[in-house]
């Protein structure tokens, strides 16, 4: 479970590079994954919203994969630059076979930025089109934030909580990217 958010911060964006860096590789991997996640939230936000640091995890990209594409989706990571990074979680038994893949690239100013893939193994998730992408089904998502996902502070995923206790689709609707109250 997250921590409590520092309310002083709230209105901070993600800088522009963080995001297209995210959305270079998820276009080429998007026939192959299901996207969770912050970037999962994303995709399922209004085209064009503001992407607050609070409203949406950006730091990496959780995607599944099903067993059938995980040596695709190895290979085009490798070409892109990834490589495979030892976790902690590498030797735990679970049934989503945790991977994770990441890339340092070198930014105009100098500064170099890190692009982390939490890849897990997965046939079994029902899933919803977003903007263009699989994403794993809203209410399914939300039972992530007690095992995968940490952030569950986020504005999306308290917005989409309360949407699907209305019975309000929470899919393009504008509270999954507004700035909290």
């Amino acid at each position: 479970m997250g921590a409590p958010h520092n309310i002083k911060r709230y209105g901070e964006v993600w800088p522009e590079f963080r995001i297209q860096s995210g959305l270079e590789i998820l276009e080429k991997l998007k026939d192959k994954i299901i996207i969770s996640g912050g970037w999962a939230w994303h995709f399922m936000s209004e085209i064009g919203h503001t992407e607050y640091k609070h409203a949406h995890d950006h730091k990496d990209i959780d995607v599944f994969v099903k067993k059938e594409n995980v040596a695709e989706v190895v290979i085009i990571l490798q070409q892109e630059g990834f490589q495979k990074v030892w976790t902690r979680y590498d030797h735990l038994q679970s049934e989503e076979n945790f991977r994770r893949y990441e890339k340092t690239v070198e930014l105009e100013n100098g500064k170099f930025h890190r692009i982390t893939i939490d890849f897990f193994e997965r046939n079994d998730l029902e899933t919803v089109e977003a903007n263009g992408f699989t994403v794993v089904k809203p209410e399914v998502l939300l039972t992530f934030y007690k095992n995968i996902h940490s952030s569950d502070k986020c504005w999306a995923v308290m917005a989409a909580k309360d949407l699907l206790e209305k019975r309000i689709d929470p899919i393009g609707h504008p509270k999954l990217s507004e700035m909290s109250k």
